[in-house]
């Protein structure tokens, strides 16, 4: 894979052939924020016009959706959590004086699509239908996709996902209809917190990274960055988070890497295995007719 994809200075949209093109866009997801009320969710599902997913009780009262489908291209978690005495005090859990050690407490999260520096699923697509657009974001053409579903076990964090009526995978395409014309994502418009922020990859980054100190001179230690670092497995995402716990807490796999990283070399090894058949069988052919 390109060098170029990975630092501080990657340019997806030049490498996917754009010459002149506006500053990659992202999403910063800011958790210590959300208030869990699922704006987002709806806000997607109205605007690219989504069937409702998993009508009924799930199981989770608070979550009626539970995890990112072909249906559910944004989804909020909300993951309960037994309160501790380093949680007391975190943004959502409330004060020490409010809340006693063991008590139950919510922590919310807005999903998506983390749009991948480096994305396994364009490197797996046959047929063209998985793109890179010129603000570097990772889109699905649905009347191009056949139905093959080799970019679903490639995403290393789970996201695509397939209809069952007709196979065809479908994810968040952070509203490209509506970035071509200037506007931002409906999930971050409806967000009523800001917890979804939308905007160039590099203003967010520095934001997101203020933030991170803000809380930690509060106290917040536990306040962390998921998918911002330019140097990760997958060479970081163009959706990344701000967490209060542990990636594998809000289900997001703690060290993603590239699916496809050994491609190249494992078909520079299938051409040479490949070869040395060839002419063990010339080889043994030639002997033959002596």
């Amino acid at each position: 894979m390109s060098d170029r994809l990975f630092g501080p200075l990657a340019d997806v949209s030049g490498d996917a052939g754009y010459d002149e093109h506006p500053p990659r866009m992202g999403f910063f997801t800011d958790t210590s924020i959300c208030i869990g009320c699922k704006a987002c969710e709806v806000a997607c599902k109205e605007w690219n016009e989504l069937p409702a997913d998993r009508v009924g009780f799930t199981g989770t009262s608070y979550d009626n959706t539970t995890e990112l489908g072909a249906d559910t291209w944004r989804h909020v978690a909300f993951v309960e959590k037994t309160v501790t005495t380093v949680d007391l005090g975190l943004p959502g859990i409330g004060p020490p004086e409010d809340r006693d050690d063991g008590s139950i407490a919510w922590l919310m999260s807005s999903d998506v699509c983390k749009h991948c520096t480096h994305a396994a699923c364009l490197d797996v697509c046959p047929t063209g239908a998985l793109f890179r657009t010129e603000f570097g974001t990772v889109v699905v053409q649905d009347d191009i996709c056949n139905g093959c579903g080799y970019c679903i076990p490639a995403c290393p964090y789970g996201v695509i996902d397939q209809r069952k009526d007709d196979g065809r995978a479908f994810k968040c395409t952070m509203c490209y209809d509506r970035l071509k014309v200037g506007e931002e994502p409906a999930c971050a418009k409806a967000c009523p917190t800001d917890s979804i922020q939308f905007g160039p990859l590099d203003e967010l980054r520095d934001r997101a990274g203020r933030r991170v100190d803000e809380l930690h001179a509060k106290g917040v230690d536990v306040a962390r960055l998921y998918g911002a670092d330019p140097t990760d497995g997958v060479g970081g995402d163009g959706a990344f988070f701000l967490l209060l716990d542990e990636p594998e807490v809000y289900g997001l796999p703690p060290d993603p890497i590239v699916t496809t990283r050994d491609l190249g070399s494992m078909w520079r090894h299938v051409g040479a295995a490949a070869g040395a058949l060839a002419g063990l069988a010339v080889a043994s052919f030639l002997g033959r007719r002596r």
